[in-house]
């Protein structure tokens, strides 16, 4: 469940919604204004969280030289951590970064981020973050390339015999989840296109 889309005066409810949903993860976008335009949730936020829910969190890093902020958030086992394959000149350090906390380490791929970025990481993945939207805003409209990308993403992972997880973010409506499933998601971020 993306928190971004989250009623914030009513927190405590959505969270105990979301438990009683069984959500298996609270998906959490920190972005910089600089990374992406837009600005979002940061370290306070993620620790009044984790008083409230033992739901790990997705944490999703759409920030510049993300291993600066790593340990901000305090990740812990359970968790994931995604950052951008751009958004570091050290990705496989910010990755190792990522996994001695404990948490699942992930690379976020941006609509127009070619499959050769995870070439020199791939054995250091838990995870890989399609995002079949150009990041920043919720509310978008699916990039049409982007459910191809996921079936070749998972082609990829086979041939480099990795078992890390697919995730899916942006416009994850019902018809939508469906098709990403069958192109090989395995997570699915419910955000504003979740709702029904």
């Amino acid at each position: 469940a993306s928190l971004m889309c989250v009623d914030f005066a009513n927190i405590r409810d959505s969270i105990r919604a979301l438990e009683a949903a069984r959500v298996e993860y609270l998906h959490i976008d920190i972005m910089d204004g600089s990374f992406v335009p837009n600005f979002t949730l940061g370290p306070d936020f993620v620790k009044s969280l984790r008083s409230m829910t033992d739901i790990p969190c997705d944490i999703h890093l759409m920030v510049w030289e993300p291993e600066r902020h790593i340990a901000s958030f305090s990740p812990r086992a359970g968790d994931i951590v995604s950052v951008h394959a751009e958004s570091t000149v050290h990705l496989q350090r910010t990755l190792q970064m990522i996994k001695d906390t404990g948490a699942h380490a992930a690379i976020a791929l941006n609509p127009a981020t070619p499959l050769y970025s995870m070439d020199y990481v791939v054995d250091d993945l838990d995870a890989v973050l399609v995002m079949t939207v150009n990041p920043g805003y919720a509310g978008q409209k699916l990039v049409p390339a982007a459910l191809q990308k996921i079936g070749e993403t998972r082609k990829y992972l086979n041939e480099h015999k990795s078992h890390a997880l697919i995730e899916v973010d942006g416009n994850v409506s019902l018809e939508n989840a469906v098709k990403m499933r069958e192109q090989g998601a395995d997570i699915f971020v419910a955000g504003t296109s979740s709702l029904f």
